[in-house]
């Protein structure tokens, strides 16, 4: 019970940032520029400057060697998701125009606006360096594979561009990330006062982050929010095969007990917020996408408290 109370009053803080999100957007206090701005402030500026400060503050040398190589976990996890979209497709018997879509947001999670407040809540600064490896394999495939999947859909003939991909994946975040890493491993000081900078800046992440998504699910309108095939589909894949998937491939293993708890959480994260964004590029349906977004992420704040229950008792 305990463990559930927490879940909820770690849910319970994101919700409150959110629906604050949700509140000044449809007061009118955002322009349709606004949450591009937001999201631009916490990718750029925000996350990268997070990382930095809370990897070198937090982490040793050691503690990143034997995190790094657990990367193989998401990798082999999403390689197998993105064969049970195939299935799924044909199963849901999904709307065709939907296909690359329904495969991008069956295998991708919401590892950054979502992910990091939730494990940050839930389990404390310790989890970041799990978090950031589940990230490293999740942002690599949305920008690969995942754009690929959408661009087919809006296109026909999907093309792969692979500079603009490199700068997709290499993203500032992934960068400050990086960086991070290098002043653990070669164990090098930076001034105290660049430091105190990174931590007041990357304090932005969270609560930009979450007010993002609010007004996302606010310009998504909470009345087009519905179950149908399509979106079966996509709420089965992120809540129950994920994360059962991911838990049948880290619970045999000897990794902390920490680490397979973020792993399962990350692999129940919604869907990317990125989904609707690239869709609207490609002229894919960025109106499904955005739809699914919004019910991901608010039946999201219902089933982590029960997965985090589950977790704790299984792991």
């Amino acid at each position: 019970m305990a463990v559930f109370i927490r879940s909820v009053s770690g849910v319970l803080i994101i919700l409150v940032m959110i629906g604050l999100g949700y509140v000044l957007s449809r007061r009118g206090w955002f322009d349709d520029q606004a949450p591009k701005l937001i999201a631009r402030l916490v990718t750029q500026i925000a996350l990268p400057a997070y990382m930095i400060s809370t990897i070198t503050a937090k982490f040793s040398a050691e503690t990143l060697k034997k995190t790094l190589p657990d990367l193989r976990f998401p990798i082999v996890s999403m390689l197998i998701m993105f064969g049970l979209s195939i299935i799924a497709f044909h199963a849901f018997r999904i709307n065709p125009k939907h296909r690359g879509l329904f495969e991008s947001m069956f295998l991708n999670s919401n590892t950054v606006f979502v992910g990091l407040p939730v494990n940050e809540a839930l389990f404390g600064p310790k989890s970041l360096p799990f978090v950031l490896v589940y990230y490293m394999a999740n942002t690599t495939f949305f920008w690969t594979l995942g754009v690929y999947l959408i661009q087919r859909d809006g296109q026909g003939a999907a093309k792969f561009d692979l500079k603009q991909t490199l700068q997709k994946i290499f993203s500032p975040p992934l960068l400050g990330f990086i960086l991070g890493v290098l002043l653990v491993l070669l164990d090098i000081q930076l001034p105290g006062w660049i430091m105190q900078d990174f931590q007041y800046v990357g304090g932005l992440t969270i609560p930009l982050s979450m007010i993002f998504i609010g007004t996302a699910i606010a310009g998504a309108g909470l009345q087009n929010v519905h179950v149908d095939r399509d979106s079966l589909g996509i709420l089965l894949g992120r809540f129950i095969v994920a994360p059962v998937l991911m838990g049948l491939l880290v619970l045999p293993t000897s990794m902390p007990i920490l680490m397979k708890q973020v792993f399962i959480l990350q692999a129940a994260m919604p869907v990317m917020t990125n989904a609707p964004v690239v869709a609207k590029l490609y002229r894919a349906d960025a109106d499904y996408a955005a739809i699914m977004v919004t019910e991901t992420t608010l039946l999201s704040l219902v089933v982590i408290p029960i997965l985090m229950v589950i977790v704790q008792h299984v792991a």
